[in-house]
């Protein structure tokens, strides 16, 4: 497949940067690839849009204040960005400015300049990631929390009136340097009404890392390759999806990062903890996954290519083309669909 066929014309104004108040009040376009009929909906309506037996699973990854500012002993700064766990004490991150950085070179929060380096550059990983190691006595995690930012994508340029706004309300295992955009339109009352409909729920793990931030490079989509991500499916969680799939009832993925983690277990076979690369574009063939909960996503991006691998390149261009005659809000605080 051709990049190029990932591409699409969006009005700027199309971007949203706020989320939706509440969160579960966003539009939704519902399309039935069976009958290919198009419904403009909202998220509120899901529990009637689903059917009683259903399993809807999410990831509960939780987003690291992840966007460091530092300061090297010369006074120099350097932007990080914490990606993945590399290791005991040892991270993965994306420094800026790159270029001018050496391994060894040690590295403070610039808000706590005057204390001991916590971090030392170890390796240059290539296009910008470095390993990073926490010097003794330190620990990454809290010091995210205490100076850390979070790591908004560069098209949202409006500050977060309360940090909890890029998180999912079911966020729990910390980790991921983005949110998982598809669970953000979901609130407490709306999680109630689908088990009140007899639809159940299932939590997943995936630590979203750098191809979120990066977009499809090569004209040709055969030769981008994706970094490993660490995954895990709760043995509960594994025995809801089997259940399910053995049962003939439907496993609805929330977002991306759910469709990973759940073909690379049932369609790849995949152990049900590790990391995993697996990039799906057209012409994939889905074993785990019967119906999508996805945003609108970035033209080039991995994410995408996954949904029309899902629905088909020409439906999925057709179906954007109508978003942006019917004026839906695009990206993380965007809107979103439901591909049945």
């Amino acid at each position: 497949m051709r990049t190029s066929e990932l591409e699409y014309e969006l009005p700027p104004e199309l971007i949203a940067q706020r989320p939706a108040s509440p969160r579960d009040s966003s539009r939704l376009m519902v399309y039935d690839r069976g009958s290919g009929a198009v419904d403009h909906r909202r998220l509120d309506e899901l529990p009637s849009l689903l059917r009683r037996g259903d399993l809807l699973v999410y990831n509960d990854s939780r987003v690291m204040p992840a966007r460091l500012r530092a300061v090297k002993p010369t006074g120099g700064r350097v932007e990080l960005l914490f990606l993945d766990r590399r290791g005991e004490k040892r991270w993965e991150v994306l420094a800026r400015p790159s270029a001018r950085l050496k391994p060894g070179t040690p590295l403070a929060p610039a808000a706590d300049a005057a204390a001991i380096p916590a971090f030392t550059l170890v390796e240059h990983l290539g296009e910008g990631r470095w390993l990073l190691a926490e010097n003794d006595g330190a620990d990454a995690l809290r010091l995210l929390e205490r100076f850390g930012e979070m790591p908004l994508p560069p098209y949202i340029r409006e500050p977060l009136a309360r940090p909890d706004e890029y998180q999912t309300v079911y966020a729990r295992e910390v980790g991921s340097a983005a949110a998982p955009t598809a669970g953000l339109h979901f609130t407490p009352r709306l999680l109630e009404r689908l088990r009140d409909a007899g639809i159940a729920t299932a939590p997943l793990t995936l630590h979203i890392g750098l191809d979120t931030f990066r977009p499809v490079a090569a004209d040709d989509l055969e030769r981008h390759r994706i970094h490993r991500e660490r995954y895990h499916l709760p043995r509960d969680s594994y025995a809801a999806v089997a259940a399910a799939r053995r049962e003939g009832r439907r496993v609805v993925a929330v977002g991306s990062t759910s469709v990973r983690v759940l073909e690379t277990v049932f369609g790849a076979g995949g152990a049900p903890a590790g990391e995993t690369d697996l990039f799906i574009t057209p012409g994939y063939r889905f074993r785990a996954v019967d119906a999508l909960l996805t945003n609108f996503h970035l033209p080039r991006s991995t994410l995408l290519a996954m949904v029309m691998a899902f629905a088909g390149v020409r439906e999925v261009r057709r179906l954007y083309r109508l978003a942006v005659a019917e004026r839906y809000r695009f990206y993380s605080f965007g809107d979103a669909m439901l591909l049945l």
